[in-house]
């Protein structure tokens, strides 16, 4: 076996599901126990299966995002559903949760596809979700939002217009300040179809979709671009004109992995995608390691991603000073000897933020760096966590202009972490 191979085995393995034997919940909402307001996310509490109740220290998949009055809101799954809760203290205590879907369901909960949250500024909460379905490596792309702070959320709705048995998946969620929502997933029907006629079809495609705000369906799929990596995540954030920018790993010639971006005019009128990455990775396996991007208010793109090509290999990241037309050279930053990986970006006006894990064969650490200068020059990388066992991807989200880290770990349970901006030098 190649030592790429061998690396990204080791990559895909490391992402932790949390609670997998959580027994199934019966019934939803219904007593949860007023302990859940008091709940820390520090505490060693234990998932126990035979108790079945939902808690975020038990939960899977965290993903999280304030609003725009610095309430932190939280979805995760737990045995069959998408759960919602907030803290008003940056993540000491949380609320009792809230379950999104009230009939069980199958929900994709791991590393690279995990339930999403965000929220519009009307105080609309807007969550997405992949369903797998009976058949390996199949789904649908789920929806579904709360009009009344949390309280309660509408009957799901799936959003893939193709219906068949097939892979909809690793859905990405962005929604507008004034509520409309832009979902973007990896799509197997035209796979299928061109499989079908006997010819081959690398990877899937990227579709998408859009709903205006408050309407409960969306409009028809649109297709963006064929052949995209399967199974890595699409990185999805909102331009200064409200509109969705999506990047993705892209199949090129001779399974080339590189990646791309794509623009609207519109919202059902993309732009032509443009090559963003240039690193000539050949593999014919998917990485499950999808890019990130972070779009300032000033219309400034950063983007980072994984590379594992002969010559360039790590984590890359680069920016944009012409919505996404053009970029600066790429610069490679993390420990790729310590498995460097899982590249998250943050931009705050003229702050730019990076973080990554990376392993040392003994702990997982979490490591930051900053730009202070739109990212053309970087402080020292620094550690802001560190965990002993397994541990879930590290996100970054902001409230005002205060940037937190978002972690959830089998030893520390789900925690957040301020980073604080450095000093001018």
């Amino acid at each position: 076996m190649s030592y790429s191979l061998k690396r990204l085995l080791l990559l895909v393995l490391l992402p932790v599901v949390l609670c997998t034997s959580c027994a199934s919940e019966t019934s939803v909402n219904q007593a949860l126990s007023s302990a859940h307001s008091h709940l820390k996310s520090s505490e060693a509490v234990a998932c126990n299966p035979a108790k079945a109740l939902p808690s975020l220290r038990c939960g899977q998949a965290p993903s999280a995002t304030f609003d725009n009055k610095g309430r932190l809101w939280v979805a995760w799954a737990f045995a069959g559903h998408v759960y919602v809760n907030y803290s008003d203290d940056e993540g000491k205590a949380f609320s009792a949760p809230v379950a999104v879907n009230k009939s069980p369901e199958v929900i994709s909960a791991r590393a690279e596809n995990r339930p999403k949250i965000k929220l519009d500024g009307k105080g609309r909460i807007h969550i997405s979700w992949t369903k797998p379905l009976e058949k390996r490596f199949t789904g649908d792309i789920r929806y579904s939002r709360s009009d009344d702070g949390g309280q309660s959320f509408m009957a799901p709705v799936t959003v893939n217009d193709n219906l068949n048995p097939i892979g909809h998946r690793f859905d990405s969620l962005g929604v507008s300040d004034e509520g409309r929502v832009y979902i973007a997933w990896l799509d197997k029907r035209d796979r299928e179809t061109v499989e079908q006629q006997g010819d081959s079809y690398a990877g899937a495609a990227l579709y998408y979709s859009y709903a205006e705000p408050g309407a409960d369906a969306f409009e028809p799929n649109i297709k963006i671009a064929d052949h995209s990596c399967e199974c890595c995540r699409i990185a999805l954030d909102i331009d200064p004109d409200g509109l969705p920018v999506l990047m993705w790993r892209h199949v090129y010639a001779d399974n080339i992995r590189d990646h791309a971006l794509v623009s609207f005019l519109s919202p059902d009128e993309p732009e032509t995608p443009i090559r963003v990455s240039h690193q000539q990775w050949q593999i014919d396996a998917c990485p499950h390691h999808g890019p990130a991007l972070s779009i300032s208010k000033e219309g400034r793109y950063h983007a980072v991603w994984f590379n594992d090509a002969k010559d360039k290999q790590g984590l890359f990241y680069a920016y944009s000073k012409d919505a996404g037309q053009s970029y600066s050279a790429a610069i490679n930053f993390g420990d790729y000897s310590k498995t460097a990986a899982h590249p998250y970006v943050m931009a705050v006006r003229n702050n730019v933020y990076l973080s990554w894990k990376e392993f040392d064969g003994q702990e997982t650490q979490v490591l930051v760096q900053q730009s202070k200068d739109g990212g053309k020059n970087w402080g020292l990388p620094k550690v802001v966590s560190t965990t002993s066992n397994a541990s879930d991807h590290p996100l970054l989200m902001k409230n005002d202009s205060q940037v937190f880290l978002s972690w959830q770990t089998s030893n520390e349970g789900y925690h957040v972490i301020a980073i604080e901006e450095e000093p001018i030098q």
